[in-house]
């Protein structure tokens, strides 16, 4: 069948899985097999061992590929095994510009590991691409920034800080995870590399740990994947056909985190309490524009900066709708505290700088219904 007619969120369904064998399950069933057997050993078959490859994980990376308009997935056994596999293409001598407005776990990789192996790195400002000129060097090789920021809700314009960085022939390393591929599709902008954490909304449901990364630069997708095979960071039949049986609804369930996402950040908007909030679908947020412009929704992320620390804590610690636990992008609502726990290895002076101050939730805000999780917060907030 060409699935290359077929909208996003049908191919989200279809590619990859037409119903197959005796039976013919209109579902895949699960590979629970380290290995598979040759027919001779002149034909060494496309599945062959399961840290290698495996045929659940083989529907699912097709099926990623396919959404981010990528040739090539290679899926992790988690977001940070993904983003290792993407600095494994640095070696010793090398630099990375990494954005300073970026996930903790990228950051500790970056600032505590990569040293240790020969790789300088230093920061940019991804709102404003000029900086990258500012800050290139003749040994950057590679530069890698996310939008909407984890966890103050910035956006950068893709499409510039691509074409910047090009200027300087560099790698483009993107984190499309906040965003999921339902709502942009960095590589149509020209970026190098899209990686996500499949844990959060490619999975959707808290029950699987999991990575990727896309590209369409066939020698950037051998390396990854050869990268992986080696490591092993593979994850488990399982663990991919849960992450496909999610990605199913990915569509649909973007759609209502947005929906309601929205609804709060307007409600908290208002709220006297609250100081500021941090969501690209509300008119006030300075990078509104943007995200109009290069996303198909704003996304189920909120940030909220309260009046005091005791208000935050009050917040965090009362919610019954919302529950207090680190990750985001599942169906239920979190509500997680970012230096305890996302940005938990930056200083507080750190986190100062990069605009994450001790006042500061972060909201995952789920599909429940949007007059629940307000009314929650209502309570909360006292």
């Amino acid at each position: 069948m060409d699935y290359s007619c077929l909208k996003f969120a049908t191919r989200a369904l279809r590619v990859g899985q037409d119903p197959e064998g005796r039976f013919k399950p209109v579902i895949p069933p699960i590979f629970q097999s380290t290995t598979f057997a040759w027919e001779d050993l002149d034909h060494i078959p496309g599945v062959d061992y399961t840290r290698c490859q495996n045929p659940n994980r083989l529907i699912l990376e097709q099926v990623i590929a396919t959404l981010e308009n990528g040739q090539h997935c290679t899926l992790f056994s988690s977001g940070m095994a993904a983003i290792a596999a993407c600095f494994s293409l640095l070696q010793k001598g090398d630099h990375l510009l990494m954005a300073g407005d970026i996930y903790g776990g990228t950051f500790r990789l970056g600032e505590q590991w990569l040293p240790r192996s020969g790789v300088s790195v230093s920061e940019f400002c991804a709102h404003n691409p000029l900086t990258i000129a500012d800050e290139v060097k003749p040994s950057t090789k590679m530069i890698i920034f996310e939008t909407p920021t984890n966890p103050n809700l910035r956006v950068s314009d893709i499409a510039a800080v691509v074409t910047e960085a090009k200027r300087h022939g560099l790698i483009v390393v993107f984190d499309n995870t906040f965003a999921s591929p339902a709502l942009q599709n960095p590589l149509d902008l020209g970026v190098d590399i899209v990686l996500h954490s499949t844990t959060k909304y490619i999975s959707g449901h808290s029950d699987v740990i999991g990575g990727a990364t896309i590209t369409n630069d066939a020698e950037l997708g051998t390396w990854l994947f050869e990268y992986n095979k080696a490591f092993g960071a593979t994850p488990s039949p399982f663990d991919c056909w849960l992450s496909l049986r999610g990605v199913k609804t990915l569509a649909c369930r973007m759609d209502q985190h947005s929906r309601n996402a929205q609804a709060v950040a307007e409600y908290l908007q208002g709220h006297p309490k609250v100081k500021s909030v941090h969501y690209p679908g509300l008119p006030s947020h300075p990078d509104h524009e943007t995200a109009k412009k290069q996303m198909r929704g704003f996304g189920g992320m909120v940030a909220v900066d309260f009046d005091s620390v005791a208000t935050a804590r009050q917040v965090a610690e009362n919610t019954r709708v919302f529950l207090l636990a680190e990750s985001l992008g599942g169906v239920e609502s979190l509500v997680a505290y970012p230096p305890l726990m996302s940005h938990a290895t930056m200083s507080e002076e750190q986190r100062l700088s990069k605009g994450i101050p001790p006042s500061m939730l972060r909201l995952s805000v789920g599909i429940e219904d949007p007059d629940d999780l307000i009314e929650d917060l209502r309570r909360a907030l006292g």
